[in-house]
């Protein structure tokens, strides 16, 4: 019994000890796709929102404290420059005026009768001995005076009568009036005087400005005279075109990015101040620069890197990302040559000197 278990045992041992081990083949590189490198002008676009605004607008306010005696327009009214809108009513300059009308023919009067003795007195001073030096002397110092007196109440008159002129309130410009704050008979003052809003306000709405805050990283590739297109919500099927005019050449510190200003023509009244635009921004690259697809840069804790391919193996290449457009993005290092192999569809996996077959 035990015998017959231990002869298959021995059998085995012996026919494992005849065979020969074979030799593990090393593990094939892997096979990655590569490309090189190259330099291209990759053009894009951004959509920013944007605000219309009248090209010009204008919050009139009461210069004087007063009554509203006459209003003469109302939301909606087209005025002319110049033209009389609100009519206000203020009694005591009425009053100050009437005075100072009064003290301004009183000192015409004096200033009149001191400069006739003056001219009489030297009239008669040139006859030798008849009049002294002093008294000349003293007469003009009188004539002097009195004409000081009456230049003083010409300018007092003056100021009345401009105060007077601040009960008529006229357009500063042709324009719309787009809002309307007060009604006849409301007491109305300066800003902050009886006068929290505006008595109104008139927009000049034959031609719109089209504003914009352009981030930081965008800002070099605008340029004056640039046109862009923009399209507004109320009409979702046209496109609207514009040239920016105005850059304001620094950064709002607080958003980090620059106002940018277009002039639109509203000769059909279509766009209205305070619409909301979507803008549509063009990117166009100003020089060549290395364009690689997105899969061949990883973006790790490190920072943004690409795999370059020497002698086949693989090493990493750290870079700037620029602008992206489609499945292409921008990259920016001084490291890269333009000819340079670098993998396709890179990953963390694939490390500094990991050999790869092309």
């Amino acid at each position: 019994m035990k015998k017959y278990l231990i002869i298959p045992a021995v059998a085995l041992l012996l026919a494992s000890c005849g065979e020969e081990k074979k030799p593990t083949p090393p593990p094939a590189d892997p096979d990655i796709e590569t490309f090189n490198l190259q330099k291209e002008k990759l053009s894009s676009e951004i959509r920013l929102p944007a605000e219309l605004q009248g090209f010009r607008q204008t919050d009139l306010y009461a210069k004087v404290s007063s009554y509203v005696k006459e209003l003469k327009v109302d939301i909606g009214s087209q005025v002319k420059a110049g033209q009389l809108l609100i009519v206000l009513e203020a009694p005591e300059i009425s009053s100050q005026l009437a005075a100072a009308e009064s003290r301004l023919h009183a000192a015409e009067a004096v200033y009149t009768a001191t400069n006739a003795t003056y001219n009489r007195i030297l009239e008669t001073s040139k006859v030798e001995g008849t009049i002294s030096k002093n008294d000349l002397d003293i007469a003009l110092s009188r004539k002097n005076s009195d004409y000081s007196q009456l230049q003083a109440a010409k300018a007092a008159y003056k100021e009345v009568q401009v105060n007077l002129s601040y009960l008529q309130i006229r357009a500063p410009f042709d324009g719309i009036v787009s809002a309307r704050n007060i009604n006849v008979g409301a007491y109305v003052g300066p800003a902050g005087k009886g006068s929290e809003l505006p008595l109104l306000v008139v927009q000049d709405q034959q031609k719109l400005r089209l504003a914009v805050s352009v981030p930081e990283m965008y800002t070099g590739y605008m340029s004056m005279g640039d046109e862009i297109s923009f399209t507004v919500g109320p009409i979702p099927n046209e496109v609207f075109k514009a040239k920016i005019q105005r850059m304001s050449g620094a950064l709002d510190l607080r958003l980090r990015s620059e106002r940018v200003e277009m002039d639109v023509m509203n000769t059909g009244k279509r766009l209205l101040p305070g619409m909301v635009a979507e803008v549509i921004l063009p990117l166009n690259a100003k020089d060549s620069t290395y364009v690689v697809p997105k899969t061949a840069v990883v973006s790790s804790a490190e920072g943004a890197y690409v795999l370059t391919v020497q002698d086949n193996k693989t090493y990493r290449t750290g870079i700037k990302k620029g602008r992206e457009h489609g499945d292409k993005v921008e990259i920016y290092s001084d490291s890269l040559a333009v000819n340079q192999p670098l993998v396709k569809a890179a990953s963390e996996e694939l490390r500094n000197g990991t050999p790869v077959k092309k």
